[in-house]
């Protein structure tokens, strides 16, 4: 099954569980409890922290929540901050989430140093509840905007191809995918 946000980011072969951490793990946890899927796709936009160029397409199975504070060492968590559907030995980039969108280039180039690279505001739900519920998950996302001052402005300009992209790619996968 194939799962994107909502709100302005749909697609037309995707069904959507809602923006955030939140929403996602109700809606998605709903779904699973109803009609579990064989697996999940999900498909969405990211920010970078800087390496990942604006319009890159990154494929994942790894996410984080980590919040900007416990990188400056003002906060912990007791729970496990790192989930990851990927049973190969091949290097993820990390996706963090969280339900706040990163404007600070500088403090967001500290994620870089732990692997991780891109943000993307559902990711870490759905890959939470894929484990909870023992589903093969992954994510494809386009990069729409760097973690900086000009974050939603990009976003905002870029977010129409960016989805493009990510219907043209996922497109493309699928074919590959049924041809084996």
């Amino acid at each position: 099954m194939i799962i994107c946000a909502g709100n302005n980011e749909t697609f037309d072969f995707a069904t959507p569980m809602g923006v955030g951490l939140i929403e996602t793990a109700m809606n998605l946890t709903r779904l699973c409890l109803f009609d579990k899927p064989e697996f999940l796709l999900f498909i969405g936009t990211a920010g970078s922290y800087g390496d990942a160029e604006i319009f890159d397409i990154v494929e994942s199975k790894t996410a984080a929540n980590i919040e900007l504070a416990f990188l400056d060492n003002c906060a912990y968590t007791p729970l496990d901050n790192v989930v990851s559907t990927n049973t190969q030995e091949v290097k993820d980039v990390i996706v963090n989430s969280s339900n706040y969108i990163s404007t600070c280039k500088e403090k967001t180039a500290k994620f870089l140093k732990y692997g991780i690279g891109i943000e993307n505001m559902e990711f870490f739900s759905v890959l939470q509840i894929a484990k909870e519920f023992n589903i093969p998950a992954g994510g494809v996302f386009c990069v729409t905007n760097y973690t900086d001052e000009n974050a939603h402005n990009d976003f905002i300009k870029n977010h129409e191809k960016a989805k493009k992209l990510l219907e043209e790619h996922t497109s493309k996968r699928i074919k590959e995918l049924t041809k084996r």
